[in-house]
């Protein structure tokens, strides 16, 4: 459990989170893929498609092959969605199908690194109108994820701008460290995929969660830490600081409670000298009125 919390004068530090199977239990994009058919941008086939990727990924991960083959495929698929339509279904669907789906376990590290003082940053493959809302309700600080290239018509046109996979996810780190400031020696990661070692690699404190094959033969050959996650939970049921306003709220509500708090004990301080007043006036009135 991490109890230590960051000492301000050092540089800054943060956790950096895979999301599919290292924070949620299933791929975060084809867990959409019903609500996209409801919404009309795929057929049935699509659908039955997306649900045997996904079957094939939550079964042994997929290697770099299946990843590369799954990108083309859902590049292709996206074509043409108009992206405001995209994210208006995501919004919608994001509560009932992505909550019930995140670990507990990875909740609980969450809660825990902001408690330490450290930034969280998902890190993740999917599309980022899928991966900011999920961030979003993670509390995550920021986000770092697959970007695909919106025609003037406000649609996908099939190509994708930025590629979060792999290398790209441990260059991507590197850049957030050099912009604001982190020490990555003292950093943190976690992934469950051994596409991700460049990004577990690139930070002082790695971590292998639910690893496939080949990242467990990895984590253990560089002694990396490997942690099971098997607990999906929604947030709402298990941690209240996953339902409380952002930090900055939280010290504005602070300042208003201790503000109220001393309005009430001047107030109470006020009736108090008022009572004890009145109370020696009553005794004086009495006294003069027995002469």
């Amino acid at each position: 459990m991490l109890r230590l919390v960051e000492n301000h004068s050092l540089p800054r530090t943060a956790a950096f989170f895979d999301l599919d199977k290292t924070v949620i239990a299933k791929s975060s994009t084809l867990t959409f893929s019903k609500s996209f058919y409801q919404g009309g941008l795929i057929n049935r086939r699509a659908v039955l498609r997306t649900a045997y990727a996904q079957f094939v990924f939550l079964a042994g991960g997929a290697d770099h092959d299946q990843m590369e083959r799954m990108r083309e495929y859902l590049s292709s698929l996206c074509k043409g969605w108009n992206v405001q339509q995209v994210k208006e279904i995501v919004a919608e669907t994001l509560h009932d199908l992505i909550d019930p789906i995140i670990y507990d376990e990875a909740a609980s590290l969450i809660e825990e690194h902001h408690t330490a003082g450290r930034d969280v940053v998902i890190v993740s493959t999917s599309g980022a109108e899928v991966v900011e809302p999920i961030g979003e309700l993670l509390g995550a600080d920021r986000v770092v994820a697959t970007r695909m290239v919106v025609g003037e018509d406000g649609c996908f046109t099939g190509e994708v701008e930025y590629y979060a996979y792999g290398p790209t996810k441990a260059e991507a780190i590197k850049e957030l460290a050099a912009s604001e400031g982190y020490d990555l020696d003292r950093c943190y990661a976690y992934s469950d995929s051994a596409t991700d070692v460049p990004m577990l690699a690139s930070v002082g404190h790695p971590h292998a969660v639910n690893p496939d094959r080949a990242l467990r033969r990895e984590a253990t050959a560089r002694d990396w830490p490997i942690l099971v996650f098997n607990r999906p939970v929604r947030l709402k049921q298990r941690l209240p600081a996953f339902s409380m306003p952002p930090r900055p709220a939280l010290v504005a509500m602070a300042a208003v409670g201790a503000a109220a708090a001393t309005a009430g004990l001047v107030w109470y301080a006020s009736r108090r000298r008022s009572a004890a007043a009145q109370a020696a006036a009553a005794v004086t009135g009495s006294h003069f009125a027995r002469i």
